[in-house]
């Protein structure tokens, strides 16, 4: 089922390992002329060419892009009691630990009696989440982008999912319930690219304010239409498709290897689920396993194309420290360590959007409740940026404070870095709050 590489008795280099890993991805490039103009259409004629590209592309145009505070209800009012307490007890999980990430503010640095630094953080006042539809339904990732933008203290939240035929043109129920029992009450039946640009754009007519940034998965054209909007907006990261990495050696089960490898897979067929062990006979039986239990899966289809894909395989590896180099140059999103003394191994990690340590922690526990998020960075985008968290939604801002003594000690450094650059009016208001200088009148 698997693709095997073997790397035994190599010593690549990270660059080797980068070319050499298995790797799909997605060239966004080549839709940016496609979306382009969806997102100058949007940026032209606001909420009215949204809706005929939601006609257009989901089959449906709703009957407004505000989703009304009564369909929000309803959905929460329909939930069967067993999903909403999960919904529940998954946004308590993780409102706990992103209202731990929030970071001590203010705090004052006193650099000389008189001179002080004060970092203070400041949430954004209005940012857009989008939550994707397709393949599946993700009330999780209205969990996910809602909690850390409300822990950061954001008061303007919207979210953006694509409307549904099946649900008279609104975003579906559960994604609406998870809105309802967040209290978001701003939902936008909107998808795709024109989703993004409406977050980005806003339109006034219809009172649809702009945001000032966009966060959240989706396909290729979301991620093309979000880097288009960069700049006028901030984004969290041009997210790729899906990706789990297990780190495994002779102690590991692979029952357990063979689930955790299907579940990602079970996302799209570009999914990437990728091995590396040190274990020939491991990497075998987790085959066999994958063989014999993916068939009976509801979404048996996709999980074949992916498993099967160039971006998913098997690494061989001489030893567990070669294994850990190939990990990190891989940097995938989810991480999973399956070794002897997994917690010791996790800690060497240092490429990964998360990592999950141990037997009893796989990467579907992250996806809905473990209290982690699960927006992540992808296609190797570890190595240099992380997962949406509270920090997303939090700008730090310097408050600088100098009393006259304290400027007067660190003029004559600031007048002397001044002139070393050729910046002499730079020195020049420092000096005239000390001394008269010559004007054109002298």
């Amino acid at each position: 089922m698997l693709s095997l590489i073997d790397l035994r008795g190599t010593t690549p280099s990270p660059s080797e390992l980068r070319r050499t890993l298995p790797r799909g991805g997605t060239d966004v490039n080549a839709v940016l002329g496609t979306v382009a103009p969806i997102v100058e259409d949007i940026k032209a004629h606001g909420a009215a060419k949204a809706l005929e590209y939601g006609e257009k592309f989901d089959g449906i145009s709703p009957q407004s892009v505000r989703v009304p505070q009564e369909v929000i209800d309803k959905a929460v009012a329909d939930l069967t009691p067993e999903i909403k307490a999960s919904l529940e007890e998954a946004i308590s999980r993780v409102r706990v630990v992103h209202a731990e990430q929030r970071p001590q503010s203010p705090r004052t640095t006193t650099l000389a009696p008189g001179a002080e630094v004060t970092e203070v953080f400041l949430p954004m006042a209005r940012v857009g989440l989008y939550v994707p539809g397709g393949n599946a339904v993700y009330p999780s990732s209205v969990i996910m982008n809602v909690v850390p933008a409300q822990e950061a203290g954001v008061e303007g939240l919207v979210v953006a999912s694509p409307p549904q035929k099946n649900f008279g043109g609104w975003p579906h129920p559960t994604i609406l319930a998870a809105c309802g029992l967040l209290g978001v009450d701003e939902v936008w039946a909107v998808g795709g690219a024109q989703a993004v640009a409406l977050l980005a754009y806003g339109d006034d007519a219809e009172s649809l304010e702009p945001v000032d940034m966009i966060t959240g998965p989706g396909n290729i054209f979301v991620t093309a239409a979000k880097r288009l909007v960069n700049g006028v907006v901030g984004i969290d990261a041009e997210a790729g498709p899906t990706e789990i990495a297990i780190l495994a050696d002779s102690t590991a089960d692979p029952v357990f290897l063979a689930y955790d490898l299907i579940s990602q897979a079970e996302h799209d067929v570009m999914a990437a689920s990728v091995l590396i062990t040190d274990d020939a006979e491991l990497a075998e039986a987790t085959n066999r396993e994958i063989e014999a239990r993916y068939t009976v899966t509801l979404n048996h289809e996709r999980v074949a194309e992916a498993l099967k894909g160039k971006q998913s395989g098997i690494v061989l590896v001489d030893d567990l420290e070669q294994g850990i180099a190939v990990a990190d140059a891989y940097g995938a999103e989810h991480l999973e360590i399956h070794t002897a003394d997994a917690p010791a191994v996790a800690a060497r990690i240092r490429n990964a959007g998360a990592i999950f340590v141990g037997e009893n922690s796989p990467v579907p526990l992250g996806d809905y409740a473990a209290g982690s998020n699960h927006v992540l960075p992808t296609s190797g985008t570890a190595r240099f940026s992380a997962g949406l968290s509270t920090h997303t939604f939090l700008r730090p801002v310097n408050l600088i404070h100098y009393d006259r003594t304290a400027l007067k000690e660190i003029a004559q450094t600031v007048i002397t870095l001044a002139d070393a650059e050729d910046l002499p009016a730079h020195g020049e208001a420092i000096r005239a709050r000390f001394e008269k200088l010559p004007t054109q009148a002298d």
